[in-house]
């Protein structure tokens, strides 16, 4: 497949997201050039980004290779996203604009009348998007940065499970933009908070047990260029 060079980094950390490349395999410039469809420029750029951000590490003898996050740097993680979205919903409530707040009304309304359905693919998309705009909200592109790349590694390592009670959680979702949209920093930040604490008890670790031999799994689906929403 050929790909934007633009879009190389991406197409490898939602591959990477996905479970198409295992913890701790190598990641060679040239079958990754190969793969997407560029030169090894992008690729070796990518890598350097994906480094930065977690996912990579570079290993004498090896090279790049997929990291092997432990357990406690996954727990970090969610204890990070717990301190990090009340903080954007907080600060949303300062911040947001009339163009955010129809975008957050609009999903609530959707996610409600999708938990009412019971369509927990639909509700696992609409949860990114909202959380995603919430963070775009607090008009900080640090914080704003900081939350999706939290997302995407929150994605690699856990699997999510369907709330017990979908209607319950998009309940808290409106009270949130609610708070958001009577500009009460305080009420947002409890409520997205609480929201996280339940949300971060359905998160189950994807590794601990054995691991899978093989480096790589052969993947059937065509990479996906927006980017994982969690």
């Amino acid at each position: 497949m050929r790909i934007p060079a633009h879009s190389v980094c991406t197409a490898i950390r939602d591959d990477i997201v996905a479970g198409v490349y295992e913890r701790g395999s190598r990641l060679t410039e040239e079958l990754l050039a190969r793969r997407y469809g560029v030169s090894r420029v992008p690729v070796r750029e990518a890598l350097r980004t994906l480094e930065a951000e977690g996912f990579v590490v570079t290993r004498r003898h090896a090279g790049a290779c997929v990291a092997e996050p432990t357990e406690q740097e996954a727990a970090d993680l969610l204890e990070m996203r717990m301190l990090l979205e009340p903080l954007g919903a907080s600060r949303a409530a300062q911040r947001r604009t009339d163009a955010h707040l129809k975008v957050l009304r609009g999903l609530v309304r959707l996610g409600q009348e999708r938990a009412r359905r019971g369509n927990s693919e639909d509700l696992r998309s609409l949860g990114g998007w909202f959380h995603e705009t919430l963070a775009q909200a607090a008009g900080s592109p640090a914080l704003t940065s900081m939350l999706t790349q939290l997302r995407h590694k929150i994605a690699w390592m856990y699997a999510v499970e369907a709330p017990a009670n979908p209607v319950e959680s998009w309940a808290e979702h409106g009270a949130i933009v609610d708070a958001v949209a009577r500009g009460d920093s305080e009420r947002a930040r409890a409520v997205t908070t609480l929201h996280t604490e339940r949300s971060s008890a359905v998160h189950r670790l994807r590794f601990g047990g054995p691991e899978r031999a093989n480096g790589v799994r052969n993947s059937q689906h065509a990479v996906n260029m927006s980017g994982l929403r969690h």
